[in-house]
């Protein structure tokens, strides 16, 4: 399939800059392939689309504040987006600035700080932060959240709250796993008492997924690495729950893509990895019977995932149907939830 076959037109005003007051306000539309169905809701109301023995699984990963700025030796003005803290002391990252940076040239960030940089890693530099400072104390610091490009507005004080999931534990991520934003306390107790097993996978966003499809041909595109965390806890609740008929449900694409990954490698155990995998129609999915996620943006691969999920003829109607009413779009917008048309497998 090409790029151009996950387009689509999105009036900007349907591009949400701010998140509603309340997390679980937003609006749900949830698309049943199994039935070839749209029905409008609200997110307030998904308790009520789960039964006891469900699993629901979550991404716990928090933002940091990857976001620096500052200038090379030469007094050139930089952008620094730390992708991912591999030590205390290095990280990869992109960096704009008008000439590449050259290794052990010096970059002179906030607060007197140096970093310096050790060479690239694929499209990545690799960077060392010099003193005593580690890396996550650094950025908590000094630096600023990433909010996506399409958000027009500086990063404040609501989004330091807003930009984070309620469950949030693990530092790493440089984007929020956004389908878990309409989650509150409240709807997250309301699901336990009903007996929905609540679990956590952790996969770490990196700087990538806000990176386009540049080939024209989905098969040549290359997904950037992320690392994720699978806890026995969640893995064998999910196969108990497999045994007894009961539904796996994904919250956002990176806790798929962590189950469907581990599932594909046959690592159905508690392990620490990587994962490049790469989601397009025609993908078997294993795990996952149903997928909460917010609406993506034309041609990305996040739009090729939710496709191959739903059905591509669906998830075009999915979208036409939410432009025409108004649905909010991407990281502050509405949430959908999806049930495949077949039945995961053992």
């Amino acid at each position: 399939m090409r790029t151009l076959d996950f387009d689509f037109y999105l009036p900007q005003h349907l591009i949400a800059q701010h998140p509603l007051p309340n997390r679980s306000e937003s609006r749900l539309l949830e698309v049943d392939a199994a039935h070839n169905s749209l029905r409008d809701n609200y997110f307030r109301h998904i308790v009520e689309q789960f039964e006891a023995g469900d699993v629901l699984v979550l991404n716990d990963t928090k933002v940091i504040k990857a976001r620096l700025f500052g200038q090379k030796a030469t007094g050139g003005q930089i952008e620094v987006m730390i992708d991912r803290v591999i030590s205390a002391h290095e990280a990869y990252a992109q960096i704009k600035s008008s000439r590449s940076p050259k290794a052990g040239g010096l970059l002179h960030l906030s607060g007197g700080y140096q970093a310096e940089v050790l060479g690239r890693v694929a499209d990545m530099f690799h960077i060392r932060l010099l003193g005593d400072e580690s890396w996550y104390d650094f950025l908590e610091q000094y630096g600023q959240l990433p909010l996506p490009p399409y958000i027009e507005h500086k990063a404040d004080a609501a989004d330091d709250t807003r930009y984070q999931t309620v469950f949030a534990k693990h530092a790493g991520a440089v984007a929020a796993p956004t389908a878990g934003l309409h989650f509150d306390e409240a709807l997250l107790q309301a699901l336990t008492d009903k007996g929905v097993h609540v679990r956590y996978v952790t996969l770490h966003v990196g700087a990538g997924t806000f990176q386009p499809v540049k080939v024209d041909n989905i098969a040549e595109h290359h997904m950037h690495a992320e690392v994720y965390q699978l806890p026995e806890e969640t893995i064998q609740t999910i196969l108990d729950a497999r045994a007894q008929g009961k539904r796996i449900t994904a919250v956002g694409t990176t806790s798929l893509r962590t189950l469907e990954s581990a599932a594909h490698a046959g690592k159905l155990f508690a392990h620490h990895d990587e994962t490049s995998i790469f989601i397009t129609p025609g993908f078997e999915f294993k795990l996952v019977d149903r997928l909460i996620t917010n609406f993506h943006l034309p041609k990305s691969t996040l739009m090729m995932l939710v496709s191959a999920f739903g059905g591509y003829d669906l998830m075009r109607k999915a979208y036409s149907h939410a432009i025409d009413q108004s649905y909010r779009f991407f990281s502050y917008g509405d949430a959908m939830l999806i049930t495949r048309a077949q039945s995961s497998q053992s």
